[in-house]
């Protein structure tokens, strides 16, 4: 299976903050963790691989080995970690296709006004939680404020003199 690299790039990034769910050591490549990389491929679609003690070359026909005998992609491999990557939803397949993306956020609905919400806000809390919202008073910035800088824990005036600076007089 072949991914693109915006779709390798967007992995990368999802499997930033995963943690490894198998792990290959001194037994190597065996059909139980085939199966076990499988059934979390099959759950999870995106998975880490720790593998412990082997060079480069050795974890790099592992990870071929997996993508070919599983029919997943090769998302990263960065120290002993390979990152793989098997869709299971038709999402994911349309996406490689360029029907339409995945995962797309769409907008929040707007909120209601006090008209729109209508009815007896004791009856509707979702109604009662957009209208407060709506509601709240908005403070008022005062023109002739001074501007301040907050430094840790204290307020500054930054029209102020500087204390340090005092002349004799």
């Amino acid at each position: 299976m072949e991914i693109t690299a915006t779709q390798r790039r967007t992995l990368r990034a999802r499997a930033h903050t995963l943690h490894p769910v198998v792990s290959i050591s001194q037994h190597g490549l065996s059909e139980t963790v085939l199966a076990e990389i499988d059934r979390c491929l099959t759950s999870h679609e995106l998975i880490k691989v720790r593998v412990y003690g082997e060079e480069r070359p050795i974890r790099e026909a592992i990870l071929a080995e997996i993508c070919s005998k599983l029919d997943a992609a090769a998302v990263q491999h960065i120290g002993h970690l390979l990152v793989i990557f098997r869709p299971t939803t038709e999402e994911y397949r349309l996406a490689a296709k360029g029907a339409h993306k995945p995962g797309r956020i769409t907008k929040k609905p707007p909120r209601l006004t006090k008209a729109q919400a209508g009815g007896d806000q004791s009856k509707n809390p979702d109604a009662q939680r957009r209208l407060k919202a709506n509601t709240k008073p908005r403070t008022k910035v005062d023109p002739n404020a001074r501007p301040e800088r907050l430094f840790g824990t204290h307020r500054f005036n930054t029209t102020a003199a500087n204390p340090r600076r005092r002349t004799r007089g």
